[in-house]
């Protein structure tokens, strides 16, 4: 009940209330392409906005505006869910929908131009911002193979069979996943490395992670304490010099060859460093896209049972090799490789869905690391994967992506050839070039980074930092002029 203070403000309130809903004046432009709640939307926004509507305001109920303005009452609760999920209007219960209040947002500060050229902080993290950056041109950015190259139909067809399954597609939808992984997708991927001589039980030695990335950062944490050493490639994959960084490890990096790693050198890290695992690519290193010879790999799982450490066999590129890989985790059983691999690089980056197979005991422990750092991994996206597995249409989508891949890196080896820069040996297979192109190619990036263009020079590649004439180029950029005119003119100036 209203005491005699209140009641002016109570008629005030009605007052404003009542104005607003006659002096709204909207009206359905039923012949436009934009949808009738848009179009409210859009009207009401905009009165908000321009200050049109004073906080505070109540608007029309949702029969009241349909009615005046001829519309159905859908349209309308639609158009004030949308205002309200903009935070222009509130809801409140039983009162109806009111202008919210609305608060101004300073603009950054813009810094002043220097009159010296801009010095790019060029690092793992700089790439990797630029990776992920959107590129209006279509143009790699120095990261995954472009969008227009994978198949959205076998992501889409595999998202509508799923919902097709009705009450136990909404399940997944609305519940956890399993923490080892969905069971279907371990199955099926255990018939596939069985297949290849691997003996993983799906049961007993596989679990599922959120992409290869998540499953070698589980494996840092859980077998690396501060202060433990780490063998790495050199060169090798960027992101994981980071990843060690952080967590305290002494990373030495042992020398990559056309056959593998420097079996050599290796034995004499092994020795001085005495090391706790040992991070390699096996089939289609990054960057050099070669693969692991059968020589090398028996010695290479000798000296790691010879002084006792452990290596991940970081599978991701392995799909795009064209046969079967030679594997670390075959020649072992799994009793001190970890195998790690996924379907980012082949199907969509947005599908963080990958593996680890492992001895039962280390499965166990990843499971429970997964658990705490993130629980479970999504389980629709693993059954998308695993649809796109199980149909057989994700061996065609890979045989036709491959093709296309080495398509196009032989035409980016013969471009760069073209431009003075060389592979001392080719590569077979993967994504990416890594040649020489007889500059510090920190100081190309860096020139490059100036005009918009995102190159990975060999620099980051090396786990001591070191500087380096090596540059590893995407194979997708062959199909764009700009990037090959714009490296051309800054390698001619670098080499003056």
């Amino acid at each position: 009940m209203l005491d005699s203070k209140s009641e002016p403000a109570a008629t005030a309130l009605a007052t404003t209330a009542l104005s607003a809903s006659v002096s709204l004046g909207w009206q359905p432009m039923r012949a436009s392409s934009i949808g009738l709640a848009e179009q409210l939307v859009e009207h009401f926004g905009a009165l908000v906005r321009n200050h049109g509507l004073r906080a505070g305001v109540r608007l029309p109920s949702v029969r009241a505006l349909a009615e005046s303005a001829g519309v159905s009452r859908d349209t309308v609760v639609q158009a004030y869910d949308r205002l309200a999920a903009q935070g222009l209007i509130v809801s409140r219960r039983g009162s109806g929908f009111y202008v919210a209040a609305q608060r101004s947002v300073t603009a950054p500060a813009v810094p002043e131009k220097s009159a010296s050229p801009q010095v790019v902080e060029f690092d793992t993290a700089y790439l990797l911002r630029g990776i992920f950056r959107e590129s209006g041109d279509g143009t790699t950015n120095a990261g995954c193979l472009p969008g227009s190259w994978m198949d959205q139909g076998l992501i889409t067809g595999a998202m509508r069979a799923i919902t097709r399954q009705g009450s136990r597609a909404e399940q997944s939808l609305l519940s956890y996943g399993v923490p080892q992984g969905f069971v279907p997708l371990r199955q099926h991927i255990a018939s596939y490395l069985q297949a290849q001589e691997v003996p993983a039980h799906p049961e007993t030695h596989l679990m599922t992670v959120g992409g290869v990335t998540q499953g070698l950062d589980l494996i840092v944490r859980c077998f690396l304490r501060p202060g433990d050493t780490v063998l790495v490639e050199d060169p090798a994959w960027f992101l994981i010099f980071g990843r060690l960084k952080y967590m305290g490890v002494n990373v030495v990096g042992v020398p990559r060859l056309p056959g593998g790693p420097d079996v050599v050198a290796l034995e004499s890290l092994a020795q001085a460093h005495k090391p706790r695992l040992f991070i390699l690519n096996t089939a289609v290193h990054n960057p050099t896209g070669l693969s692991l010879s059968a020589g090398v790999a028996h010695e290479v799982l000798r000296i790691a049972e010879r002084h006792d450490f452990l290596l991940v066999e970081d599978d991701t590129y392995a799909d795009f090799l064209g046969a079967m890989p030679l594997r670390l985790a075959a020649m072992d059983r799994l009793q001190r490789v970890i195998l790690v691999g996924g379907y980012s690089k082949t199907l969509s980056g947005g599908l963080r869905v990958g593996y680890i197979a492992a001895k039962p005991d280390y499965v166990h422990r990843l499971t429970d690391m997964k658990l705490l750092s993130g629980l479970t991994s999504s389980l629709p996206a693993e059954q998308i994967v695993h649809h796109i597995l199980a149909d057989g249409s994700y061996r065609k989508h890979v045989d036709r992506l491959r093709e296309r891949v080495d398509r196009a890196r032989i035409r980016c080896l013969r471009k760069l050839e073209a431009i003075g820069c060389y592979a001392e040996h080719e590569p077979v297979a993967g994504t990416f070039a890594w040649v020489d192109c007889g500059v510090d190619t920190e100081v190309l990036a860096r020139q490059a980074a100036l005009s918009n263009l995102l190159l990975a020079p060999g620099v980051l590649f090396s786990p001591q930092q070191a500087t380096s004439r090596m540059l590893r180029v995407p194979v997708a950029m062959a199909d764009h002029v700009a990037p090959w005119k714009m490296l051309e003119q800054i390698l001619k100036q670098l080499r003056r």
